[in-house]
């Protein structure tokens, strides 16, 4: 599909989807095929926008987060017009006014809060997905002391392709390393920086990001999430830097769903490394 240059929302997954909520690319537009392939390409579109309708009318989102009712909450006395939610939602559903203060389309958004991790101010929120839901979640990790020789991680993982692969690898008894802590993201699109800072501050000795596969093979089901991950961690690498701490202790991951023999192995890998680095200088303050 991407080889035709039609716009397009995780050809793998959701192949009729385009990242305009509510518009359906299907037979020969979408890539070259017969007479046959182009009806049965219709008619799956059409099941799709048919339940792009019933789900609206229940004031539901749709893939990939299907069925969930919290729409994003913006917190706009705070607001400081730097269009960052706009530029950075794949799929337009943050417009702006004339002064660049968001306007917020729900029937457009699919819920991956992009707009969130994007956020340089942290004002936007959902009822069930937030800065401040996330941020307790760590500080609920209990940091060893440097004495005790236990180093602490952070993992992490995209609800989409990550988390459900760690799932598998559980339940085929898999076994990772016991200083990792894992807290499931809608996407890494929607990790703000501030849970890095608040970790690395805490003492944690170091933060793994493992969501899908960016690039020209994409496979992230909110399209960009991994991509903005990547540029958000180069900001975030250079200020470690600047303040002492070495950029490897953050580490950004892309797998596919049926990876799931990596991921214990990229857990051992990292702790491996931070063992090398020694603890994080800022434990114990």
């Amino acid at each position: 599909m991407l080889s035709y240059g039609f716009p397009d929302s995780h050809y793998i997954c959701f192949p009729y989807e385009t990242r305009r909520t509510g518009i359906y690319a299907a037979g020969a537009l979408r890539a070259p095929m017969d007479p046959a392939q182009a009806a049965e390409d219709g008619a799956g579109a059409a099941m799709k926008a048919t339940q792009l309708i019933s789900s609206l009318g229940r004031g539901e989102t749709v893939h990939p987060r299907s069925g969930d009712f919290a729409c994003a909450d913006f917190f706009l006395q705070r607001c400081t017009q730097c269009k960052r939610c706009t530029e950075e939602c794949p799929f337009g559903s943050i417009d702006e006014d004339a002064k660049g203060t968001p306007q917020y389309n729900p029937f457009r958004c699919r819920r991956c809060a992009i707009c969130m991790g994007a956020c340089p101010e942290r004002i936007i929120s959902y009822a069930d997905y937030s800065i401040d839901a996330i941020a307790s979640m760590i500080k609920a990790i209990e940091v060893p002391d440097e004495s005790e020789e236990k180093p602490r991680i952070l993992a992490l993982l995209c609800e989409n392709d990550a988390y459900p692969a760690l799932d598998d690898a559980a339940m085929r008894r898999a076994t990772w390393h016991p200083w990792v802590r894992v807290i499931p993201v809608r996407c890494l699109g929607s990790v703000n920086v501030i849970w890095i800072a608040e970790s690395l501050s805490r003492g944690i000795d170091g933060v793994i990001l493992i969501g899908c596969k960016r690039g020209d093979d994409y496979q992230c089901h909110f399209v960009k999430g991994s991509e903005l991950a990547h540029k958000r961690l180069e900001n975030v690498q250079e200020t470690l830097g600047r303040l002492s701490l070495e950029p490897e202790r953050v580490r950004v991951v892309e797998l596919a769903r049926d990876e799931l023999a990596r991921i214990p192995a990229l857990f051992d890998e990292f702790a491996e490394k931070l063992e090398e680095l020694g603890a994080n200088p800022l434990k114990g303050f």
